[in-house]
């Protein structure tokens, strides 16, 4: 199995040739390059932690729901001031994630 990058999108896809119409933007075939072995082996094993980086960032989504719901109850000014704290942890958290994402896909390692 190849993997085949779209020259036109950046789009890869995995195939023994490569596809008739890019699934992403409709380029012809011959716009398709393989990638060499060192290419494919960086997409392939970046694979993991770029999935683990998105549920990072759709974890950090959730924590900033849950807090701005405890700041709403308001029980009491140490929970709220948690809640508040957590907001702001969540959103570097969550920037660092989107960053190293940016990282990958300059490197080809997406």
């Amino acid at each position: 199995m190849s993997l085949w990058k779209c020259s036109q999108c950046g789009f890869i896809n995995e195939g023994e040739t490569a596809p008739v119409e890019c699934p992403k933007c409709g380029a012809p075939q011959e716009k398709f390059n393989a990638l060499d072995d060192e290419a494919a082996k960086k997409v392939y094993d970046s694979d993991r932690t770029n999935d683990i980086h998105t549920e990072i960032i759709n974890l950090c989504a959730a924590i900033v729901d849950l807090a701005h719901e405890g700041v709403e109850l308001d029980l009491d000014p140490g929970c709220v001031s948690d809640f508040k704290k957590a907001i702001d942890d969540a959103w570097v958290i969550k920037q660092r994630s989107k960053a190293e994402l940016a990282i990958h896909v300059g490197k080809g390692k997406w």
